[in-house]
């Protein structure tokens, strides 16, 4: 939790939010400010973020998924049950047109 707040200016109060709310998005969409903390009784509730930062969130969520279902695969081949490239190739071919 230590992480979610840098500095002061990244948390705000769930009732600071509800007065400031056009400030706030315009500071997040401007780019003065990347996220904020919600704080609900002195205790993190919600992340505030610019959409750009969403985004590489899930963007980088998606990659250390596919990586992890790439080293499961590999951990799992089976070279017995393998094919050739070539006979890939020709197994698949299209049908000329």
């Amino acid at each position: 939790m230590t992480a979610l707040i840098e500095r002061a200016n990244e948390a705000i109060s769930i009732t600071d939010m509800i007065r400031s709310t056009k400030d706030i998005i315009n500071k997040l969409t401007s780019g003065k400010q990347d996220h904020y903390v919600i704080m609900k009784n002195n205790s993190p509730a919600a992340v505030l973020l610019n959409i750009q930062s969403y985004e590489a969130i899930l963007d980088e969520l998606e990659d250390l998924r596919i990586e992890a279902v790439a080293r499961q695969r590999l951990q799992d081949f089976d070279k017995t049950k393998s094919i050739s490239h070539e006979v890939m190739v020709k197994k698949f071919e299209l049908p000329p047109q």
